[in-house]
């Protein structure tokens, strides 16, 4: 026997995957859980019973509600599925999934449209924080052709406005959560922050890397990812948090000078392999870094002296421009940061049912 649930398949950003509303998913965390790897087909290298792509960019779910908290339009919990093992990690949130949101609200009905954009404050219920999203809704309904383009995905679209809000300790409480700008794991100089998303920045040449390599070079390298698996769990410890070789936070990142205009060349992690171009919670914390003398990413950025606020960043698939803005109690070494913003686009696949079966259908792991 099967059940059908609801769902739509969206392209957010560079990742993709589906969304559901809240309401037709079961509200038990450990039912729902069971239910999103059966839909998606894990545990299995291709996912090949479910809709998941067999990667770690294309097995992630989103889950959207309305909100009757004041001041919000919408909550959203993100969830990372695994591809390979049955396990669901909310821990972490998605910026690029993070893009389909409102538009997935406001064709479902769970938020109103205006003419001819719709800003929507959105609660990422797996940090607590608020991210405010301009949909293009040209006379009131949601569109997705336009002209913006970002690296990592063909063609355009109408671009999607995601501005972060006090996005500093949005897992640990803190900018810092090792409560030191840098740190020493393994003999190398680190830093580990918390914006958006808690990241570890590692400079490529410690680990005998240019940070210029690209993805399949890392990703065939065991040596290299062994050191930075080691040097992640050692930082998760300290940053508090907790035993983490089974879970996705904190994310890791080679740091290098820029090679052409950008402020700072990165390679960034899933954690376990490279990604094929830059998640954009990682980008936000990568953006902060830079702006924050005393890090390790700071030491080797190229700041835009035409526009400080504005931090490139250079990645295997082009670049991606990060808007930092300043609170007003900022000061040049200890800046606040307001918000943080970027532009995604976003795409419906198609929408209809999810075919799951019931447990006695599932084969164990």
């Amino acid at each position: 026997m099967l059940s059908s649930i609801p769902c739509t398949l969206m392209r957010g950003g560079t990742s993709k995957g589906p969304y559901f509303h809240a309401a037709d998913l079961p509200a038990d965390p450990a039912e729902r859980d069971r239910v999103l790897l059966a839909a998606m087909g894990s545990p299995h290298a291709r996912q090949i019973d479910g809709i998941g792509g067999g990667d770690t960019l294309t097995s992630k779910v989103v889950i959207v509600s309305p909100s009757s908290r004041p001041g919000i339009d919408i909550e959203y919990l993100f969830a990372q599925v695994s591809v390979e093992t049955s396990t669901v990690d909310i821990t972490p949130n998605c910026g690029n999934m993070l893009s389909g949101v409102g538009p997935f609200a406001l064709e479902n009905g769970l938020a109103q449209a205006a003419d001819p954009v719709t800003t929507l404050r959105i609660l990422n219920l797996n940090t607590g924080k608020v991210v405010e999203a301009v949909v293009q809704t040209p006379g009131g309904l949601v569109t997705y052709d336009g002209l913006a383009r970002i690296d990592g995905v063909p063609g355009s679209g109408a671009p999607i406005v995601l501005n972060f809000l006090d996005a500093a300790g949005a897992k640990t409480g803190r900018l810092f959560p090792t409560g030191q700008r840098i740190d020493v794991i393994d003999g190398v100089e680190i830093s580990c922050v918390d914006f958006s998303s808690p990241l570890v920045f590692v400079p490529a040449v410690s680990l005998g890397k240019t940070g210029y390599e690209s993805k399949r070079e890392l990703d065939a390298d065991n040596v290299l990812k062994g050191r930075l698996e080691s040097i992640r769990l050692q930082v998760a410890l300290a940053a508090g948090l907790g035993d983490a070789r089974d879970k996705v936070l904190p994310k890791i990142a080679l740091v290098a000078p820029p090679q052409s205009r950008g402020v700072i060349a990165s390679r960034y992690f899933t954690p376990w392999n490279c990604h094929s171009a830059f998640a954009v919670t990682g980008a936000l914390c990568l953006a902060a870094a830079a702006s924050t003398p005393g890090t390790v990413v700071h030491r080797l950025a190229r700041v835009n002296p035409d526009d400080p606020a504005l931090v490139t960043i250079e990645q295997p698939a082009g670049t991606l421009d990060i808007r930092m803005q300043l609170a007003q109690d900022s000061t040049p070494d200890d800046p606040v940061f307001s918000s943080a913003g970027l532009i995604r686009t976003a795409r419906r696949l198609f929408q209809g049912v999810v075919h799951v079966p019931h447990d006695d259908h599932i084969e164990a792991a």
